[in-house]
């Protein structure tokens, strides 16, 4: 298979994940946290994961999972808690998913995306 190939299969997988967590996902996030994170050009090149409601992002489309960046929390006052990646704490927190996202994406290390087919032991 070519390199095109790969990044194509890669592109794909991704786009067909946003898809489903757009449109079908409801009952495991959000919908209002999907639709912001995908609204990031940066994040939504990379594979989106849920656990316990809340969106994470993943450099490859296989598990064991490549988190990259960190995750948005809503806080109990309507706020969010944007979380930096593992190891660095807080990046903020915002009245919006908008700006939580934002933030979040403009965090992301220069070199994260997009991800690509396989899994982080791949990378």
């Amino acid at each position: 298979m070519t390199d095109d190939a790969t990044d194509q299969s890669a592109a794909d997988i991704v786009a067909a994940e946003w898809q489903y967590l757009l449109e079908e996902g409801a009952e495991l996030v959000d919908p209002a946290m999907v639709r912001a994170a995908h609204a990031q050009p940066r994040l939504r090149e990379l594979y989106p994961r849920v656990s316990h409601g809340i969106v994470f992002f993943s450099r490859c489309t296989g598990l064991p999972a490549a988190r990259v960046g960190g995750q948005v929390h809503p806080m109990e006052d309507g706020r969010f808690w944007v979380r930096g990646p593992v190891g660095q704490g807080t990046l903020g927190e915002v009245a919006t998913l908008e700006e939580a996202f934002a933030l979040l994406a403009a965090g992301l290390p220069d070199n994260c995306g997009p991800a690509v087919d396989g899994t982080a032991r791949d990378l």
